[in-house]
């Protein structure tokens, strides 16, 4: 009896096994497995979802994939979805890019262009009436950061303080992270960080809502050049659906409806294309300020 029960299980087994065979899991691009699509919160999350959503559906109406999108809850967030497979296409920041290339392989197909660049700068901005004049004046003082994993907003304007003699850890009052460079702006135009971290320049987010805002903060020192943020996907996403997801974006991007969206969503003003070489400049700058990407990743 019980060599029967052993037989009996061993086959259902088996059968199981080529059940789940024969089905498999759906196809890539489908309703019941959607590509999808996630951003980094480095600016006003509505406005992220509302125009992440219309680009996902128009590289589906171009494509015939279903592209779902959606807002990681931080910038690391993203980086780790699409290592764990939940996500197979980024919208990274910089410096999480070149940390998720390192641990993934997540490799990078498009850059961002702003102002008929694809560089940018980090800023630190300070109330016009601070009385702050000079770096060495934020020694002290409450201090707004976006992320730990924003390029702009945290790591490059650490490596410039550290650079100046200044250590954020030990000289500044108080760290406070705000999560976006829209929220570091809004907490030192209120008052509530005496300075803080962001790209350059921030302050246009936010002046729909805050009209005065460049007047009421200024500019105290600028980063150096920074390589745009990019559109990635994972390692092993297939390269068909790649080249065509890539086509239909560089398409979108020269037209009105996509050129809006874009806007919205980061002030994109255009899309060129790219690859993981483009990040090379950086990786050595990092290097230089004694940043260890690879012990960083095996965190």
């Amino acid at each position: 009896m019980q060599r029967k029960v052993f037989v009996f299980i061993v086959v259902l087994s088996m059968l199981l096994l080529v059940l789940a065979a024969c089905g498999g899991e759906p196809e890539l691009g489908t309703e019941d497995n959607p590509i999808v699509m996630s951003f980094v919160p480095s600016g006003d999350t509505q406005d992220i979802i509302a125009s992440g959503d219309q680009l996902a559906q128009m590289i589906s109406d171009k494509t015939g994939l279903v592209i779902e999108a959606n807002v990681g809850t931080d910038f690391a967030a993203v980086r780790e979805a699409m290592g764990a497979g939940q996500a197979q296409i980024g919208w990274l920041n910089t410096f999480n890019y070149v940390l998720a290339n390192e641990k993934y392989g997540v490799d990078a197909a498009l850059v961002t262009e702003r102002f008929g660049s694809t560089s940018y700068k980090g800023q630190i901005n300070v109330r016009a009436d601070s009385g702050i004049a000079s770096l060495e004046d934020l020694k002290g003082k409450v201090f707004c950061w976006v992320d730990p994993n924003s390029t702009s907003g945290y790591i490059i304007p650490r490596i410039m303080l550290l650079a100046n003699g200044i250590d954020p850890d030990a000289d500044f009052a108080q760290q406070i992270e705000a999560g976006s460079h829209n929220n570091v702006i809004t907490q030192v135009y209120n008052g509530d960080c005496d300075a803080g971290a962001t790209f350059d320049d921030a302050r246009s987010s936010v002046e729909e809502d805050l009209p005065d805002v460049k007047e009421v903060v200024v500019v105290l020192a600028t980063t150096t050049d920074i390589p745009n943020d990019n559109v990635a996907f994972t390692k092993d996403f297939p390269q068909e659906m790649r080249d065509q997801i890539v086509a239909a974006l560089l398409e979108i991007a020269a037209t009105e409806e996509g050129k809006d969206a874009l806007n919205t969503l980061y002030s994109i003003a255009g899309l060129q294309s790219a690859d993981d070489s483009f990040y090379d400049g950086f990786r050595a700058d990092l290097s230089k300020a004694g940043i260890d990407i690879e012990s960083l990743a095996q965190q």
